[in-house]
């Protein structure tokens, strides 16, 4: 059997595995050290098993994870995500669909001290919820408002997902977490202004909130900025610093956590279990992420072997020789694998192959992370397995059903869209940090 059909059966075994509920590690692991055992004989598995577990935990670039997951739970568990709904809702809160344009903007908000989709959803879910819908927003509104919000937790710096594609595509962690900004701020407005044209249009699914004593708004806003100000301290300090070239990524995650730590403290709405159960949280999830950071480096020795991205190349064909087509074709494949596989798993599985295809044609690392992580986003609203649509029923108590978060997810699918197509159109909206950074 030639090599390049051994490949293609591996990665066809991977995802049937991951569709299957196999663990996104065991199934790389298994597939991988298997394939390579085939392709070069199982005389030296033992050694490259070996040597790909030293190689995935050794890099000190990875020091930069834990660091980021760390900044986000110590956030979450400080209360920092009410205070920046509050602020949000108080300046916005009284336009059409106000309430869901402020769930946009905290999740923008608290994305940026966080990191992770599913934990911007889970947290500003559990405030935005009760609020929109004691306001009687429609549930379609509310609750997707909620999911898609909930993206702009990979986009937005600190981002996981920009990590991992940085570490394994071997990109610079810096530019890649520059570059997200720009989008960010473009999904977070193409999102709002989605908002205000479907509570336009249909003025029952987002009733209008009246203040009349307009006296007691002000101060209500003036409240709410004197309760944000370390929240944007943090926000500014490590992104300000790693785009004036002060700090590095892992040094800004570790100023990020030790100030998220004290912010929480300071405010006394980080208590001592408070404390502990964030370094649980961070403790597990880092332990998650780099057992599938093993199983993935097995995995892509083993796609190099057998010559899997060139096989790619050839069956793309013609595509993969124009830059445009071979960005449609790719979008295409990301929007398939986004129905059934989880996100990281995602990234993993198809960096080994899509990278030297993109590098070869001499275009931009950076820009395609971008289009990775946002395509990701995207994976995260669509049926059967967009995760944040379960977060947001579990943050109802699953009073609202998976079916009616779905549906008022094609609105914002809609938006994304106008929103990738901006994006591969004009490059330059994500690579204009990075590229003027000192």
């Amino acid at each position: 059997m030639e090599r390049d059909t051994i490949g293609a059966l591996g990665f066809a075994c991977v995802v049937l595995l991951i569709m299957l509920r196999v663990p996104v590690a065991i199934a790389m692991g298994v597939v991988g050290a298997l394939g390579y055992g085939v392709v070069n004989g199982f005389s030296t598995l033992g050694f490259v098993i070996g040597r790909a577990t030293f190689e995935s935990v050794f890099p000190i670039s990875l020091s930069v994870v834990p660091l980021f997951i760390m900044m986000g739970v110590f956030a979450a568990h400080g209360g920092l995500s009410r205070s920046l709904y509050t602020l949000v809702a108080s300046f916005v809160g009284h336009w059409r669909g106000g309430l869901a344009m402020a769930t946009i903007g905290a999740s923008a908000l608290f994305g940026a001290v966080c990191g992770s989709s599913i934990a911007t959803a889970a947290t500003i879910g559990r405030i935005a919820m009760p609020e929109m819908r004691s306001r009687n927003y429609d549930d379609r509104l509310a609750s997707a408002s909620v999911a898609a919000g909930g993206t702009l937790g990979i986009m937005i710096p600190p981002s996981i997902a920009f990590v991992i594609y940085g570490i394994f595509a071997e990109v610079s962690i810096v530019k890649l977490l520059l570059a997200g900004i720009l989008p960010g701020i473009l999904t977070a407005a193409v999102y709002m202004i989605m908002i205000m044209g479907r509570a336009w249009l249909d003025p029952k699914v987002a009733p209008p909130i009246v203040f009349e004593d307009r006296g007691a708004l002000w101060r209500e806003r003036w409240a709410s900025l004197g309760e944000i100000w370390p929240i944007l301290v943090l926000i500014l300090g490590v992104i300000g610093g790693l785009y004036a070239g002060v700090v590095t990524p892992t040094e800004a995650g570790a100023a990020g956590a030790l100030l998220a730590t004290l912010i929480g403290m300071v405010q006394r709405k980080l208590s001592y279990d408070g404390f502990i159960d964030a370094m649980k949280d961070a403790m597990g999830t880092t332990a998650q992420l780099f057992f599938v950071g093993i199983g993935a480096v097995i995995y892509a020795k083993f796609l190099a072997l057998a010559g899997t991205a060139e096989m790619f190349t050839q069956l793309i064909g013609s595509w993969a020789l124009d830059p445009l087509l071979l960005v449609v074709a790719v979008s295409l494949i990301y929007i398939v694998l986004g129905t059934f596989l989880d996100p990281l798993g995602m990234i993993l599985l198809t960096i080994p192959v899509f990278v030297p295809m993109f590098a070869a044609l001499k275009l931009d690392l950076v820009w395609f992370g971008v289009l990775v992580v946002k395509y990701i986003g995207i994976s995260l609203l669509t049926p059967p397995v967009g995760f944040n649509i379960y977060v947001v029923a579990s943050a109802t108590n699953n009073s609202i059903p998976l079916k009616t978060i779905y549906r008022g997810c094609y609105w914002f699918l809609g938006a994304e869209v106008v929103i990738m197509a901006l994006l591969i159109a004009f490059p330059q909206i994500s690579l204009w940090l990075p590229n003027s950074m000192q």
